[in-house]
């Protein structure tokens, strides 16, 4: 077992190592046709350490967009990672201390634009952290998000604490909802479940309940577990682990469920995401009793791959599923879905429609067209908003020396 671990450790540094080579030759790539062709394409430079912990939510965000701005804004924007090289515009997906030396300086052409996937009270629900690292965390965050020039979150909700907890200039803030590709995450057939469920050592003609996250109490883990010994005849499986380790929320808890689990109740550990289209198609339902959320991938792919969803009824999901989703408030409530969607063909179909609608909803062309509304806003009204920003430190300065 322990050879196994390490065989999968060196495994996963080798391929680190390899995407590393590979990033920074195709940089290389690109700077070199930019300067050769003299382009007139502006550069973007999307900075991002968001490999350094596997399944979370935010490494799928990252990795989609790039994908998508490659795919459908080449001929406006060339793009590169991590690199030194002056850019247009820097965008940051994570924010890790290294990233402080490649702010913008306030006198270039460069604008720095922030993807907010979290504001500083979300932590809370996700972490156990000590209160002085909790502080001095908050404290990072923001400040970092107030470096930005703009910022871009993935849930409208964000906008109004921002603006009126944090100070934020609500002109400089965009929203751009998450999304998944089609390509990676889509139905399969009949056989090719079939396959997968034997896999997973999976019965074929069981009904499969599927829950998506990382191991962590405010997913509804110990609800998903209570669920699951209540319904015997159905089998329960959980894809993702203790991405955060000792510091996730609820972890002593949490291990003791995953090592004496009930026999109709699987517990897959970390998937890497080219294998999580599978896991999703191997489903009947896909449940995220989550008691907090952002914008979860996790229903965004499994909608894309048709299947039906089942949440709790949080306020931040009507604003961005809409009428996608099945939702309910307690674990009778949840059981009661569950039952009626093993049993009622009529009452599954409708559901899988509603999933279908959001995939419909979330495609990827019309996600292209807003990131290209917001690149082109920060490039024609990056100087100005700079020149507003500054008067109103003067303005905000004199009103204190009068105080």
């Amino acid at each position: 077992m322990e050879e196994k671990k390490l065989e999968e450790k060196l495994k996963a540094k080798q391929k680190k190592k390899e995407d590393l080579i590979e990033r920074r030759s195709e940089n290389k790539k690109v700077i070199k046709e930019h300067k050769l062709n003299r382009s007139s394409r502006p550069i973007i430079n999307m900075m991002s350490k968001a490999d350094m912990v596997k399944g979370q939510g935010v490494l799928a965000v990252y990795e989609e967009q790039v994908k998508l701005i490659k795919e459908y804004l080449s001929d406006e924007f060339d793009v590169v990672i991590n690199s030194s090289t002056k850019a247009d515009i820097v965008h940051y997906h994570t924010y890790n201390p290294e990233f402080i030396v490649t702010l913008p300086s306030k006198n270039s052409g460069s604008y720095s634009v922030g993807y907010v996937h979290y504001i500083p009270e979300t932590v809370d629900e996700s972490l156990d952290l000590p209160d002085f690292i909790r502080e001095v965390y908050y404290f990072y965050t923001i400040q970092f998000y107030k470096a930005m020039d703009y910022l871009v979150v993935v849930n409208p909700c964000f906008i109004d604490p921002l603006v009126n907890k944090y100070g934020m200039d609500k002109d400089t803030i965009f929203y751009v909802p998450n999304f998944v590709s089609d390509e990676y995450f889509h139905p399969i057939s009949f056989d090719a479940k079939q396959a997968i469920r034997k896999k997973y050592g999976i019965a074929e003609d069981c009904f499969v309940v599927l829950g998506v996250g990382q191991l962590q109490t405010r997913k509804g883990v110990m609800d998903f577990y209570e669920i699951a010994k209540s319904r015997p005849d159905i089998q329960f499986v959980w894809a993702g682990g203790f991405s955060f380790g000792m510091i996730s929320d609820g972890d002593k808890e949490i291990k003791k469920v995953t090592e004496e689990p009930p026999a109709n109740l699987k517990f897959l550990g970390i998937i890497e995401r080219e294998g999580m289209s599978d896991v999703y198609n191997m489903a009947d339902v896909m449940f995220l009793p989550s008691y907090a959320e952002l914008f979860p991938m996790s229903i965004l792919e499994a909608m894309s791959c048709h299947i039906p969803i089942l949440i709790r009824d949080l306020d931040i999901y009507p604003e961005i599923l809409f009428d996608f989703y099945l939702k309910a408030n307690d674990n009778e409530g949840f059981i009661k879905e569950i039952d009626s969607l093993k049993n009622d063909k009529d009452y599954y179909a409708k559901a899988k429609a509603k999933a279908i609608k959001g995939s419909e909803y979330y495609a990827r062309e019309h996600i292209a067209e807003l990131w290209r509304d917001v690149y082109h806003t920060i490039l024609r009204d990056g100087a100005k908003m700079r020149k507003l920003k500054k008067d109103q430190k003067k303005i905000d300065r004199q009103k204190k020396k009068m105080m």
